[in-house]
């Protein structure tokens, strides 16, 4: 998403102040930020959030405790959301797990709404960051659970087959182009066949 006209930003305030929620809002009003939402508590965050669907959301209460974690913690699995926090708690284990569980920026002071612009435009660029890095891990990960899938699918084939690697991975390629399949999925199929077939070969006695 191009962040440049922030008139585009649906920025969500969680807020227990709500005078200071009020001049925050004013202040991203004047900045061009679109609030969709002012909440006194974290309660039920998720749902608002696969609701309204903000862009940010920013988080200043004065106590935070497990339950806000736990709650930004679904949030970052089911519906990722740039967060940032405001808090005076100095723990380094709370701020540690804050940002484990998808916090983009956790700044130790309350919301000063002359500064919430540059704030929200950090913690956007850091979350878009972490998003690419995230995704290039996924596909990392999934390129080497592919290649294993498609290794031990030829072995499988070559013990069975009593055949070398090369033919093995032409027999499964014909496979794939026959049957209008990828190569991993015919390779996941070998497995099935072949893994049950020799679990179900019988064991010779010993003599």
């Amino acid at each position: 998403m191009d962040h440049s006209s922030h008139k585009e930003v649906r920025v969500m305030l969680v807020d227990d102040h709500p005078q200071r929620a009020a001049m925050v809002e004013q202040a991203l009003n004047v900045c061009g930020f679109h609030i969709v939402a002012m909440l006194t508590s974290a309660s039920g965050l998720l749902f608002q959030i696969q609701e309204l669907k903000p862009h940010v959301v920013m988080i200043d209460i004065e106590s935070p405790d497990r339950d806000i974690l736990e709650s930004l913690s679904l949030i970052n699995q089911h519906n990722p959301t740039p967060v940032v926090m405001f808090s005076n708690e100095e723990d380094p284990a709370f701020i540690r797990q804050a940002i484990n569980v998808g916090v983009s920026a956790y700044l130790m002071e309350d919301i000063n709404p002359d500064k919430v612009k540059p704030v929200i435009d950090v913690a956007l660029a850091q979350f878009e960051m972490f998003q690419a890095l995230r995704q290039q891990l996924s596909s990392t990960q999934q390129a080497l659970d592919d290649k294993n899938t498609l290794d031990k699918a030829k072995r499988l084939l070559m013990k069975h087959q009593k055949i070398a690697e090369p033919e093995a991975h032409k027999n499964m390629r014909n496979l794939a182009m026959n049957n209008n399949q990828t190569l991993v999925d015919v390779a996941k199929n070998v497995i099935a066949i072949l893994d049950q077939d020799s679990k179900k070969a019988p064991v010779d006695e010993p003599k």
